[in-house]
């Protein structure tokens, strides 16, 4: 093996080249999907390989994930577009770590990620300087904290919904009160929709009424 992260058979043109991608991937959606699917395009004959950081390193450098690292690992083992899922990735690559894997590029969108240093240098800094970037780009209007923000924002209609299904009101983490006045408000709110729903057949049938007058 030599030092620039090829095999011995990099000269064999039937030879994958070998890319890896690496991150989170929590709440893997089809943003993850399509960058995965751009880093093995980047060449003819791509063989992908992606890291993906444990809970622990996550949570220590990013923060709290939703899906736990047996979720999101398994998650990637079922898009279509990755060749092998290397769990307990690192947050930071280095030779070393390309040549154990005989990685020829890392793919990745060309946003600077801060490296475990706390001096905000760019944890893909190494093999850009090696030349061995591949850029992706992301996806406009989808991410993890996008979907998040949707829950967040939507919370009580999830709580209800979740309650209704069967789930307890200390498996959602919610207290007595708050569980019956979710439940009135939500019974205000279906009875103001009936109302307005009612209105709305009234109006159109005196409109129809005033129609044929006009027409007699």
């Amino acid at each position: 093996m030599n030092n620039n992260g090829n095999n011995s058979n990099s000269s064999d043109p039937d030879r994958p080249v070998r890319v890896y991608a690496d991150g989170i991937y929590d709440l893997f959606h089809f943003g993850h999907a399509r960058s995965l699917e751009q880093a093995k395009k980047s060449f003819p004959n791509t063989y992908l390989l992606v890291g993906c950081c444990n809970d622990e390193t996550t949570h220590k450098y990013k923060g709290k994930t939703v899906m736990t690292e047996s979720e999101r690992y398994e998650s990637l083992r079922h898009c279509k577009w990755v060749d092998e899922v290397i769990p307990d990735a690192p947050w930071v690559i280095d030779q070393e770590f390309l040549d154990k894997h005989n990685i020829d590029y890392v793919a990745h969108d060309s946003l600077p990620y801060a490296d475990a240093s706390g001096a905000a240098n760019d944890v893909y800094e190494f093999v850009k300087a090696a030349g061995k970037f591949k850029e992706t780009k992301r996806t406009d209007g989808i991410s993890t904290s996008d979907i998040i923000m949707r829950i967040v924002k939507d919370y009580n209609q999830y709580v209800l919904r979740n309650l209704d299904r069967g789930y307890s009101r200390k498996e959602l983490g919610v207290s007595y009160v708050k569980e019956k006045r979710l439940r009135v408000n939500m019974r205000l709110k279906k009875l103001q929709e009936k109302v307005k729903e009612q209105q709305e057949k009234v109006g159109e049938k005196v409109c129809s009424l005033s129609c044929e007058v006009d027409l007699v």
